[in-house]
C-alpha cells in the first residue's frame, strides 16, 4: 500500500467499527453487481461480498479478530432475523398442516444424505477423522454446525468453511437444479433448498417467492436440531466402523 495510505489505514483499524462499515459497503457493491446481472443465481452477492472481504483483507494485512470485533454486530443480529422467519412461515401454516407427512420424510431423507454422503465421500478419499468431522455437518447453519463438530472432536473453522461454500453452491445451483427435474412447486423448492442450503438457501429462496423463503426457513431450521440431535451419535458408530 502507499505510505499514506497505509498510515490511514492502521488508524481506521483501531475502530470497531471498521468491520462493519467494510462488510456493509462491501454487500452494497455485491448487490449492485447482482442487479445489473439480472438476479442470476451465479452473481451471488453473499458469495461476491465474501471475496470482496477476503481481497480488502488480504491486501492490507487486517487479521480476522480485527475486522471481527466490527462486523459481530452483523453477526448479533443474525439471531433475531433468524426468529423473524417464523412469520411467514405462519402464513403458509395450512399448506404445512397438509404437508406435514410429506415434508418430514424430505426432512430425514435430505439431512441424513447430506451429512452422510459428505462423510462417505470424504472417507473414500482418504480424509483424516477431524476433517470427516468437520465435513459432515456442512449443510446446517453455521452456529449449529460448529457446534456439533466441535463436539465431535472436528475444526469448528473448517466447518464454517465449508458451510459458507455449501450454501453458495446451493444458492447458485438450486435454480438450474429444480428446472431439470421439473419441479415448480414454491413450497417443494424452498423447502429442498433450506436442507440442502441453510441460510444462504434461505435468502435466495425468499427472493423467489414469500412461499419459497418460508418453507426454506422450516427446513433449515428443523435440519439444525436433527443434525444436532442425530450426528453425535451417528458419526462415532460410522468412525468406528470405518476404522476411523
Amino acid at each position: 500500500m502507499n505510505p499514506r495510505l497505509d498510515e490511514i489505514w492502521v488508524y481506521l483499524s483501531t475502530t470497531p467499527l471498521l468491520g462493519l462499515t467494510l462488510t456493509l459497503v462491501a454487500y452494497q457493491c455485491a448487490w449492485w453487481l447482482y442487479r445489473r446481472a439480472g438476479f442470476h443465481p451465479a452473481a451471488n452477492p453473499v458469495m461476491i461480498a465474501v471475496a470482496i472481504l477476503v481481497g480488502v483483507l488480504s491486501l492490507t494485512g487486517t487479521d480476522y479478530q480485527t475486522y471481527f470485533d466490527g462486523a459481530q454486530f452483523v453477526h448479533f443480529l443474525l439471531g433475531p432475523a433468524t426468529v423473524a422467519l417464523a412469520i411467514p412461515l405462519y402464513a403458509q401454516l395450512p399448506r404445512l398442516k397438509a404437508m406435514l407427512l410429506p415434508l418430514a420424510g424430505a426432512l430425514l431423507a435430505g439431512s441424513l444424505t447430506a451429512a452422510l454422503s459428505a462423510f462417505a465421500i470424504g472417507a473414500a478419499l482418504g480424509a483424516s477423522t477431524q476433517s470427516l468431522m468437520s465435513l459432515a455437518p456442512k449443510s446446517v447453519t453455521t452456529p449449529i454446525a460448529m457446534g456439533v463438530a466441535e463436539s465431535l472432536g472436528g475444526l469448528p473453522s473448517l466447518t464454517a468453511v465449508l458451510v459458507i461454500i455449501t450454501g453458495i453452491l446451493g444458492a447458485v445451483g438450486a435454480r438450474g437444479l429444480f428446472a431439470v427435474l421439473r419441479i415448480d412447486d414454491h413450497a417443494v423448492r424452498g423447502f429442498a433448498t433450506g436442507v440442502a442450503a441453510h441460510g444462504i438457501g434461505t435468502a435466495r429462496a425468499f427472493q423467489v417467492s414469500e412461499q419459497c423463503g418460508a418453507f426454506a426457513a422450516l427446513a433449515m431450521g428443523l435440519n439444525g436440531l436433527l443434525t444436532a440431535l442425530s450426528l453425535p451419535y451417528i458419526l462415532p458408530w460410522l468412525a468406528r466402523l470405518t476404522g476411523h
